[in-house]
């Protein structure tokens, strides 16, 4: 199988040196600068740049690029991509990427679907880049309605190529739900926690509550202005529910209501429980 990796970073680069590793497919790479491109073929990353001629050739074609400029690639390559290719993305949001991604597959005639490795490190680039990046994690696809059954079957199966440990399927609006709170979220919480005057001397009273705590704080401001405000929606309500939670472990606090308290954190415990299925 041919298989164009478009955008060579964290994700993209994962992408393509995972292929490499665990498969016999031919990779073909694209990124913005060419230094990065040139480092992929030299460590075997790719096997070699992806060509307008080469990207008529491929089966699929993985964009790994944020979600406007995704959709751009896409709307200039449309014609180029043979009919029948299988066609995703990689980005964090879906309702915004999903919709215009769709109607192209519809008019030139491949596929078109929507995924989101839940993988990843605080680093971004390829230099950070692993071929064991997605083991154990998971893909969520978001198909288009009346995807052929055998065509969502196909993208599973080159998703498991990859060491996905499960691949989940849902839709657009739920897939962005579920991020607002999940991923999104936690970067907005890490950043603001980290920007109290006590972070510069944390040094010496830290330990894993802290790290835990910050870890995503070392974001890309670039890409996550792109996605909050491309979920802005979800986003906001599960930050407004958080903001009015945190006023009442404020208030029992300031006020030495320990009852309160003590119901809030008792709550918070049963509930992570019951997520993490350990209560009967």
């Amino acid at each position: 199988m041919n298989i164009a990796v478009v955008g060579l970073g964290l994700i993209g680069g994962s992408i393509a040196r995972a292929f490499k590793e665990k498969t016999g497919h031919m990779v073909y790479g694209w990124n913005r600068t060419q230094q990065i491109l040139c480092k992929a073929k030299l460590v075997g990353a790719v096997d070699g740049p992806l060509t307008d001629d080469r990207l008529a050739e491929c089966d699929a074609v993985f964009i790994a690029l944020y979600p406007q400029t995704a959709i751009r690639w896409l709307t200039e390559h449309a014609p180029l991509i043979k009919k029948g290719a299988l066609v995703f993305d990689t980005c964090g949001v879906k309702q915004p990427v999903c919709a215009p991604c769709f109607a192209l597959a519809k008019e030139y005639g491949f596929d078109f679907i929507g995924a989101h490795p839940m993988a990843g490190v605080e680093h971004a680039g390829f230099d950070s880049s692993t071929g064991s990046m997605f083991e154990g994690a998971s893909m969520i696809l978001v198909p288009p309605t009346g995807m052929a059954i055998e065509t969502v079957a196909k993208a599973k199966a080159l998703s498991l190529e990859l060491d996905f440990e499960r691949v989940v399927i849902t839709d657009a609006a739920e897939h962005d739900r579920m991020i607002a709170y999940t991923s999104q979220m936690a970067h907005v919480v890490s950043s603001a926690y980290v920007q109290s005057p006590c972070s510069l001397r944390h040094r010496g009273f830290s330990a894993g509550s802290y790290r835990d705590m910050t870890r995503v704080a070392c974001l890309q401001e670039d890409m996550w202005t792109e996605l909050f405000l491309d979920n802005s929606e979800p986003l906001s309500a599960e930050l407004g529910e958080l903001i009015g939670r945190l006023q009442r472990f404020h208030d029992a606090i300031a006020s030495k209501d320990a009852e309160t308290l003590h119901e809030m954190l008792r709550a918070g415990r049963v509930r992570k429980e019951e997520a993490d299925g350990k209560v009967l």
